[in-house]
């Protein structure tokens, strides 16, 4: 974290000066530091890596790293969600003025010339979809994120996919993990039988539909009541190479999960265990695997129970000596004992 500072100290916590890079750093191994030690570092105490020990107020405690890190990566997600707000308010303002002084154009007209088109009202997605879906031919790739599917959602685009079907379109799912037990999709693809095939992931990206890879449907808005209807030929290609990557990862909705090699840690408590060492909140995770936060909260104190961790901070270090981070573990470190799951730290 080190990187330039004056007396001022103009920076934030992701780029600490060389004098609080070794001031927290200190902090963090020993657990605590003399006050004055922080003096020279204001930085330390402004940017609330430091705090005042309250049983010794002559020494300063450190915020974990792991909270330092989620503050940080909540800020990113709040600056990005901003610029796609804007983003989308801006391609929706240039179409407006595009349209001054021109004849309305009718839906086909208009899908045809434009390589960028913003869909307002779920009326005007619906028909775009349906317009997509009778010119459609050869094929259809969709991602579906967030959980168990419910009938609604399956029964809404029901008539879209019985029509290509009946047309010999072959259609391929995206799903996450937790969407294999959902009965309403299972009855889904029992109906729509080999026209369509599913494979599944931890996470995915956000809703995506490709049709004979010339047009794509994305979200334009979180409540999904706006939709960007793409057909420039590169963002196409774009999408279709994220879908096959993806696609190659996944794993088929007949076969089962793969078992994580770690005794009394799932698979889905694994991919917790990678999310929660990036940092990010339960709710967040709860929404990248497409589950409630009582049953991720739930996960994560499994999670702590298998491997011995009596806090956050210590549960973040036992899921990186046992490599649930992504990570190899280093040799040493083993998940033994008699309590299954406490892992030797040498």
């Amino acid at each position: 974290m080190a990187g330039h500072g004056t007396e001022e100290h103009p920076h934030g916590a992701d780029r600490l000066c060389e004098a609080g890079d070794r001031v927290y750093s200190r902090a963090v191994r020993r657990g605590r530091v003399p006050r004055t030690d922080a003096e020279p570092v204001p930085c330390l105490l402004d940017l609330a890596l430091l705090h005042p020990d309250p049983d010794d107020m002559d020494w300063l405690v450190p915020t974990s790293p792991q909270e330092v890190m989620t503050r940080l990566l909540r800020g990113v997600y709040d600056e990005v969600s901003e610029s796609q707000r804007r983003v989308g308010s801006a391609v929706a303002a240039f179409e407006w003025y595009a349209g001054l002084g021109r004849q309305p154009r009718t839906l086909t007209t208009s899908a045809e010339g434009s390589a960028i088109r913003v869909l307002d009202g779920l009326a005007r997605i619906q028909a775009a979809m349906d317009e997509a879906t009778e010119a459609c031919t050869t094929e259809v790739l969709t991602v579906q994120p967030g959980g168990i599917r419910r009938e609604a959602e399956l029964t809404e685009g029901l008539h879209r996919a019985v029509a290509l079907r009946g047309r010999g379109v072959r259609m391929r799912d995206l799903y996450t993990h937790v969407a294999r037990h959902g009965q309403g999709l299972l009855n889904y693809l029992e109906l729509m039988g080999d026209a369509v095939e599913a494979r599944t992931l931890d996470e995915v990206i956000d809703r995506l539909i490709l049709f004979d890879r010339t047009v794509a449907f994305i979200p334009a808005n979180a409540d999904r009541t706006m939709a960007l209807e793409l057909r420039h030929p590169a963002l196409i290609d774009y999408l279709v190479t994220v879908f096959e990557r993806l696609w190659r990862l996944a794993i088929p909705l007949t076969a089962p999960l793969p078992d994580t090699g770690i005794e009394g840690i799932s698979h889905r408590e694994q991919s917790i265990a990678a999310l929660l060492a990036e940092g990010h909140q339960d709710a967040v995770i709860a929404e990248r695997l497409g589950i409630s936060v009582r049953t991720c909260r739930a996960h994560i104190a499994r999670l702590s129970e298998t491997l011995g961790a009596a806090s956050r901070t210590q549960l973040g270090v036992r899921i990186a000596q046992v490599g649930l981070d992504g990570h190899r573990p280093p040799p040493t470190t083993a998940l033994t004992g008699p309590d299954r799951g406490s892992p030797s730290v040498r």
